[in-house]
């Protein structure tokens, strides 16, 4: 089932338009820009204090996920990409460098998902619901133009998901913990 979708997704769904963005769109340096703007926005919300409590605690959960992901499950579990099993490369669309040899979990839906996971449990808790899906279909978007760009196969990028996204809840508890009455989104 998980090479069907990715047969789907990775050329049945194929398009010019789509073959010139995704390449792009699924890259982190892309998305500097959005992240200067939530740091903008962070910092006029709540100032300095609150605002560097949040990005430590950030940056130690995606440091968490991505260690884990890559350093740790990928080559215990040592699933092959799918421009590096023989049985798929040989009809793959590869839009991008195969990258390493081992796909499963995701690091880019991992990290993805706990970025947005840890922000809508945090910065965006009480905004409007709308908010919170949307930085949800933000990381599931990325993540799936993985998988169109011939990365990672769908299972790859759910695995991902739910890890960075389990990993950020912990990540969350932990930072209400440290920052006390410092922590965004307390209460």
């Amino acid at each position: 089932m998980d090479i069907t979708l990715f047969d789907f997704i990775n050329q049945d769904l194929a398009n010019p338009f789509l073959d010139a963005v995704l390449p792009i769109y699924r890259e982190k340096t892309t998305w500097i820009p959005l992240y200067l703007l939530m740091l903008v926005l962070l910092y006029r919300a709540y100032g300095w204090k609150k605002t560097w409590w949040l990005l430590l605690a950030i940056a130690v959960t995606l440091a968490a996920a991505d260690q884990l992901a890559a350093s740790f499950l990928k080559p215990w579990i040592g699933r092959l990409r799918p421009c590096a099993e023989p049985s798929v490369a040989d009809h793959a669309r590869l839009l991008v460098g195969c990258g390493g040899k081992f796909s499963f979990p995701s690091n880019h839906a991992t990290n993805h998902f706990a970025l947005a996971t840890f922000l809508s449990l945090t910065w965006l808790r009480g905004q409007a619901v709308g908010w919170r899906l949307g930085i949800l279909l933000w990381a599931a978007s990325i993540a799936l133009a993985q998988v169109y760009v011939g990365k990672h196969y769908p299972g790859d990028i759910l695995a991902g998901a739910l890890l960075g996204s389990g990993l950020a809840w912990l990540g969350v508890r932990m930072y209400r913990k440290w920052a006390g009455q410092e922590a965004i989104g307390e209460g």
